[in-house]
């Protein structure tokens, strides 16, 4: 359960932004592992995105200019099975912490799923739930 690098890109709320965004991180061979798109105010929104290549990503951003943030975040790998996500969301919140968004994505070529959590503090949030994975708790 590393903790792992997410960008978040401030766009134009218009069709065609996003394509173009993914087109020109492709054209690069960066691959998006999980993604997130939500809107703030009129004619703006962000995605949040997790990639392969986090320095050639912040590379090709800087080159074309976007806004955007990078912010460490969990990645938990979950079991394809029922209760899942109740087990680590339940975990955390035993412990007192708040999962301020989340979201999922898939490791090329697997049979598992991820899942992003915005916390806080990511280091807390993977120590926790290794942890527990350690001690033989399903997580």
């Amino acid at each position: 359960m590393p903790i792992i690098k997410e960008f978040t890109i401030r766009l134009e709320d218009r069709p065609g932004t996003l394509g173009k965004l993914c087109q020109t991180l492709a054209e690069q061979d960066i691959n998006i592992l999980a993604f997130q798109q939500f809107p703030h105010e009129k004619g703006k929104g962000s995605a949040r995105l997790v990639v392969d290549n986090p320095d050639k990503t912040r590379a090709t951003l800087d080159r074309q200019r976007h806004d955007y943030t990078e912010t460490e975040v969990a990645k938990v790998m979950l079991a394809n099975r029922p209760g899942e996500l109740a087990r680590v969301a339940s975990r955390l919140g035993d412990q007192g912490i708040n999962i301020n968004y989340g979201y999922s994505g898939a490791e090329p070529g697997a049979n598992a799923s991820f899942l992003i959590l915005g916390v806080a503090d990511a280091a807390k949030v993977v120590k926790l739930l290794e942890q527990a994975a350690a001690a033989g708790a399903t997580t």
